[in-house]
């Protein structure tokens, strides 16, 4: 799975192919063992769980990359390379 950013431990990453199980675009993220997938769109927790100060650093980034994350969601869905995007500062 391609790691698109990685910021405060945070490692977000996109599957290809990945649009059947969540039914939504959607990236995954990794923190320690905490494991959690958000919606792009709404920016909305969809499984998993992380700390809640996390949680709202990863809602930021959804935010602030929106328009990205849907256009790498596009070539993700299409098996096409997808690009890395820039972390949260």
């Amino acid at each position: 799975m391609p790691v698109i950013s990685m910021f405060y431990g945070l490692i977000i990453m996109m599957y290809y192919f990945d649009n059947r199980q969540h039914h939504t675009p959607h990236i995954h993220v990794k923190f320690g063992e905490f494991e959690a997938v958000y919606g792009i769109y709404e920016g909305n927790l969809l499984e998993g769980e992380l700390p809640k100060t996390k949680h709202k650093l990863v809602m930021a980034w959804i935010e602030i990359h929106k328009e990205e994350l849907i256009a790498n969601w596009e070539l993700a869905v299409n098996g096409t390379e997808i690009f890395r995007i820039e972390p949260l500062k």
